[in-house]
């Protein structure tokens, strides 16, 4: 997934901790801060477009699940093969307000703007715009508008638009229209004195798409306010003559959803309901509403960082987004891009469990929750999926929306069959940070189990009893169809190991998915017969048998324009080179922390950095993870700016497709894994901090079991305090103890010798992208 690219992007304006403004208009960067500027509720997600909807650069409303069916072919069809691919679809777009003043449009690029101004408030979870503008003709006006898209209501958006008068009077008109998808089909209109109803439809998916839009409006007494629909719109129009420094407020209230078809008019009905509601709690109350959420969020979820003031917005930047992508789930995936637009087609990945489930595990642990039954309800499908490949179990799809296989990565990506042990993981790590018996029992057990049961008709047993796995395609996506991928083996390890202990624990869901005793036994015993390589020649572990002998990648000889390596060479040249598209081996460490000693953690991360080209947003967080774990502090916090500021900085130059929430979400894992040393593993917390030089002190907190530690680190020490529940029993670099509510613990931090500096592949060094 995703192409390296070299450029940083446009900056934004001045770096503020809580939010990130857009100063002087760039219509050429339309695209990327429309992406940036993404509201979104998990459910709903709204592009950061101009109001008046012109100029634009890829505008575009989603709803989760709404997707539409597209055939895959092939110019030789084989067994298995996906037929058809499902896709992400635009719905009506329901933020248009245009304004005309004396018949003039307003638009930034005809008159004279003399101000322009957007902001993202990380807190109030708003985009703001302020704008003054004189129109060709010499009409001044002043123009503010709020939109929002409220985490804790599903579907609803609100607009909030206010026109002022200047140094004279204005005619002013406030177009506010709510304009069906070109993705759908059949729309159907229809008005009512201050709003209306939209109807779309989808073709292969057979969904129904509806929107509801109501109005209030706020101006002079003589304000005419009418309503009129059109084949593909509904307009509410608000007219007026404005005395200087009179205002009119025309505040939008939205509701949008999907159902099957049949559906339709029980959908039109809830949403009805939703606009009432908003209407009822006001634009004021449903902003308070707004901050309380995310005062919750950020209580728990913020991360300080003292001494490096973009990264602090970075960081804080990323969490949020990530709030915005996993917020509202329910029965329904994260995507990759989130709902910020349409990269990998609205698909989700095995991002969400590796990347996104750790850190919502122990910040926002009911999104966690929420993603687990989104891959639970899709069990019926998996288990269907593991038949047509001979398999047992479940097998999850690569990419997917409902649960569908919708990869033509074939055979490549069919074999990445870690995912399976990738949502086992982070199943069992779910249940560890929260304790979630419940969902134990009813969710994980059905996961861990059904997964496990995979491996042992993947794999294979030799004579001296070791268990391998053959033929699969790891995290590393230039290397495919290898045997004993490391991290696969280890995850599957896990995987086997965690089905024994759920199964015990849970004996009667157990025995209603068959499991037996003489199935318990076969897992144990391939657990501990899990075979992972190493080099012949050195003894250090390999990311796959056999890829230490094969010829190295001419680092030297492939110019920076020749990168990502997918985009000018052969997959079948990449596939037969020592050359790695992304953490791999490597992210086994970080996953699996027991499963090397320290030197060879060490000797692993500096062989696979010379091998590493980071062509993926999904390396740069997982390397800085085990290179601050390692003693590359000075490595790591490369790693920790490449991950935070990849679509601020637009490192990747693909942020115009959407956010990488993978990466975002990474940023945290970079800082709390990284600098903080934190492990989950077993369900136990520890810690390891240490902080590279120039940072003076990190702070952040992790839910763990109902309670709330916060943990902040300085160059000389860490202190550990239970903010609410406890007590925790924890570690600081090996050293047991516990942390009583209102009793914190300070213990030193030995200072570390900073390593050589391990060497990357010629010109892939992580300062080159910052």
């Amino acid at each position: 997934m995703d192409g390296a690219g070299s450029s940083r992007g446009k900056d934004l304006g001045p770096v503020e901790a809580w939010a990130v403004r857009e100063g002087e208009l760039d219509v050429s960067a339309l695209e990327r801060t429309e992406s940036l500027f993404t509201l979104a509720d998990g459910r709903t997600g709204v592009r950061g477009t101009l109001d008046e909807g012109s100029p634009c650069g890829s505008p575009g409303t989603y709803l989760s699940g709404a997707y539409e069916l597209y055939p895959m072919t092939y110019p030789e069809y084989s067994y298995g093969y996906p037929t058809v691919q499902e896709r992400l679809v635009a719905v009506p777009d329901p933020t248009l307000v245009e304004v005309f003043v004396g018949g003039e449009r307003f638009d930034v690029r005809t008159g004279t703007l003399h101000e322009h101004e957007r902001t993202l408030d990380l807190r109030a979870g708003t985009l703001r715009r302020e704008a003054r503008w004189t129109s060709p003709s010499g009409a001044s006006l002043a123009l503010r508008s709020e939109r929002m898209v409220p985490l804790e209501v599903p579907g609803l958006v609100v607009v909030d638009h206010r026109v002022r008068a200047l140094e004279e009077p204005l005619d002013v008109e406030v177009r506010s229209a709510v304009v069906a998808s070109a993705e759908l089909h059949d729309a159907r209109t229809s008005a009512g004195q201050r709003g209306g109803v939209l109807r779309q439809r989808t073709d292969g998916s057979g969904l129904a798409v509806a929107v509801v839009v109501e109005h209030e409006v706020t101006g002079p007494a003589d304000t005419e306010v009418r309503t009129h629909a059109t084949s593909d719109r509904v307009v509410t129009a608000a007219t007026v003559r404005l005395a200087p420094g009179a205002e009119l407020r025309v505040v939008k209230v939205v509701a949008l959803g999907w159902k099957p078809k049949a559906d339709t008019d029980d959908l039109v009905e809830d949403l009805r309901h939703v606009v009432a509601d908003g209407l009822r709690t006001g634009c004021e109350g449903l902003l308070r509403q707004q901050r309380a959420v995310l005062d919750e969020f950020w209580e728990h979820a913020d991360v300080e960082v003292d001494g490096d003031a973009g990264l602090q917005q970075a960081v804080r930047f990323a969490l949020f987004h990530v709030l915005q992508a996993a917020a509202q789930g329910t029965d329904r995936g994260i995507p990759a891009k989130g709902l910020t637009g349409t990269g990998y087609d609205g698909h989700t990945f095995w991002d969400t469990e590796v990347f996104v489930m750790p850190m919502l595990n122990h910040v926002w642990p009911q999104a966690a929750a929420d993603a687990l039954r989104w891959r639970h309800a899709m069990l019926p499908a998996a288990r269907e999926r593991a038949r047509e490949l001979g398999l047992a179990g479940a097998t999850f799809p690569w990419r997917t929306i409902t649960g569908r296989e919708s990869s033509g990565y074939w055979p490549a990506g069919t074999a990445a069959v870690h995912l399976n042990a990738d949502i086992a993981d982070a199943a069992v790590r779910y249940v560890g940070a929260t304790g979630d018996d419940d969902l134990a029992r009813d969710v994980v057990v059905d996961l861990v189990v059904e997964t496990a049961r995979t491996w042992v008709v993947l794999g294979r047993e030799d004579e001296a009893g070791r268990f391998h796995v053959d033929g699969v395609t790891g995290p590393d996506e230039y290397s495919a169809l290898v045997d004993d991928n490391a991290y696969t083996n280890l995850m599957a390890q896990a995987n086997l190991r965690s089905a024994v202990v759920l199964a015990r624990r849970f004996p009667e869901r157990a025995a209603d998915l068959g499991v037996d005793d003489d199935e318990l036994a076969d897992w144990e015993r391939l657990a501990d017969a899990v075979h992972v390589p190493r080099d012949p020649a050195t003894g250090v572990h390999a990311q796959d048998e056999g890829s230490s002998e094969r010829k190295r990648w001419d680092f030297e000889g492939t110019p920076p324009e020749a990168y990502p390596l997918a985009d000018h060479y052969p997959y079948f040249s990449l596939y037969r080179r020592q050359v790695s598209k992304q953490a791999d081996l490597v992210l086994a460490i970080q996953m699996r922390p027991d499963c090397m000693t320290p030197a060879e953690k060490r000797a692993a991360f500096e062989r696979y950095e010379a091998l590493t080209v980071r062509d993926s947003s999904l390396s740069a967080s997982v390397q800085a993870v085990v290179a601050a774990e390692t003693g590359h502090l000075g490595l790591a916090a490369d790693y920790v700016h490449e991950a935070a500021f990849v679509d601020l900085h637009d490192l990747r130059e693909s942020t115009e497709d959407g956010l990488h929430i993978a990466s975002l979400a990474g940023a945290w894992s970079a800082l709390v894994l990284g600098y903080g040393g934190m492990r989950d593993a077993d369900g136990r917390l520890t810690f390891a901090p240490r902080l590279p030089e120039g940072l003076q002190g990190l702070r952040f907190r992790t839910r763990q079991r109902g309670a709330c530690l916060e943990v902040r680190v300085t160059q000389e020490e860490a202190t550990y305090t239970v903010v609410s529940g406890g007590p925790v029993r924890t570690s600081h670099h090996g050293e047991e103890f516990t942390v009583d509510l209102e009793a914190p613990r300070t213990l030193p931090i030995e200072p570390l010798e900073e390593l050589p500096r391990p060497s990357q592949p010629a010109g892939r060094d992580p300062r080159e992208l910052r």
